[in-house]
């Protein structure tokens, strides 16, 4: 083979390499397309906390809008296929003491909605694999106009929740260190009064990775906190993007699972496992065919009674990573989330709310 052909080949194998970090333009649009569907989702999903309103039925009222807005988008084929869009983290509704991952199959519905409840939203969307997440914390008022009363400890937990994401979010830049927003985040929690769950982390996120290797924690482990294992060092690059999740709590900070199912789980690509029972080989090809990178909940699935045969030993064999209702039962919790992007003009926060105007410290 000539000098030429060999250059021929490399130039074929550059233009092959997929560029899939924030470097390319098109990739930084994605994520800012699926990021302005999460906050619609978001947006829509506050008005809808309304007494008498049940957990399913929000559920699924942000799933259909974070699906019909993607559907929208890039909707030319390319190479002959559609690019992927949609669900990145299926919509949780946790409510009062329960403080995350609460998605709950239709007979298994909680309690409608009352006035004073705090409610925590938790989504994802992507498109062709590039993530946005987000998480809000609001009270149910009388109607979608009136302004709850809330109590000063409440308040005072979710003003400090969201203002340690902001400070977090501004420290996650190119060039600092994990342990320096850990330090931050334990500053705004101490000023407050407050106690950061230790079970929440900041994840680093990659083209259809929800939890990449790099984290934050909320807080530095204590000696006797012998359940939370300290986060290896890291430092944060350019082009790089993180979930930036804060939940605070007034008690003790320690989430537990409780009675509630587990719904929520994603699939490990790198396991694999030839199971015995039928129904959990049924489970994990509908589920290798429908979801095979991102998080879901069996609800999703087309044949639940057999899911929820076959599910434990996918589990127990390491296929499925679970994602259970955890509660929080010593204090009154808050959970905000956004992303963010590390861009060569500084770091972008392009998901979450405003912090609603009923918390105040």
């Amino acid at each position: 083979m000539s000098d030429d052909d060999d250059s021929n080949v490399d130039e074929v194998a550059e233009e092959e390499e997929e560029v899939t970090d924030l470097s390319d333009s098109n990739v930084c649009t994605k994520y800012q397309e699926a990021a302005k569907i999460v906050n619609l989702a978001l947006e829509g999903l506050v008005t809808q906390c309304v007494p008498g309103a049940k957990v399913l039925d929000l559920c699924e009222f942000g799933h259909t809008i974070m699906t019909a807005q993607a559907s929208k988008l890039y909707t030319k084929k390319v190479d002959g296929k559609l690019i992927d869009r949609g669900i990145a983290f299926p919509v949780c509704i946790s409510v009062n003491d329960i403080v995350c991952n609460h998605s709950p199959l239709s007979t298994e519905e909680t309690a409608p909605l009352k006035v004073g409840d705090i409610v925590k939203m938790d989504l994802g969307c992507h498109i062709d694999g590039y993530i946005a997440v987000a998480a809000h914390t609001c009270v149910v008022g009388e109607s979608p106009d009136a302004s709850p009363e809330v109590d000063e400890e409440l308040g005072n937990v979710a003003v400090a929740a969201y203002n340690a994401m902001l400070v977090a979010a501004s420290s996650i830049a190119a060039g600092a260190k994990n342990e320096d927003v850990t330090k931050a985040v334990e500053k705004v929690a101490t000023n407050y009064g407050i106690t950061p769950i230790s079970s929440v982390r900041m994840h680093q996120m990659k083209r259809y990775v929800l939890d990449g290797v790099k984290e934050v924690a909320l807080k530095e482990p204590l000696p006797e906190d012998v359940e939370d294992e300290k986060v290896p060092p890291c430092s944060f690059e350019q082009f790089e993007v993180y979930a930036v999740d804060v939940a605070m709590s007034t008690g003790d900070g320690k989430s537990r699972p409780g009675e509630l199912r587990t719904t929520v789980y994603k699939r490990n690509v790198e396991h694999q496992y030839l199971l015995k029972t039928k129904a959990a080989r049924q489970t994990l090809a509908e589920i290798d065919k429908k979801f095979p990178t991102m998080p879901f909940t069996l609800r999703h699935l087309s044949d639940i009674r057999t899911a929820r045969l076959g599910i434990n030993e996918c589990v127990g064999h390491g296929l499925l990573t679970p994602y259970p209702s955890l509660h929080e039962y010593s204090g009154k919790v808050a959970h905000f989330k956004c992303t963010v992007l590390l861009l060569p003009s500084g770091t972008a926060r392009v998901t979450g709310l405003p912090l609603p105007p009923h918390f105040k410290t």
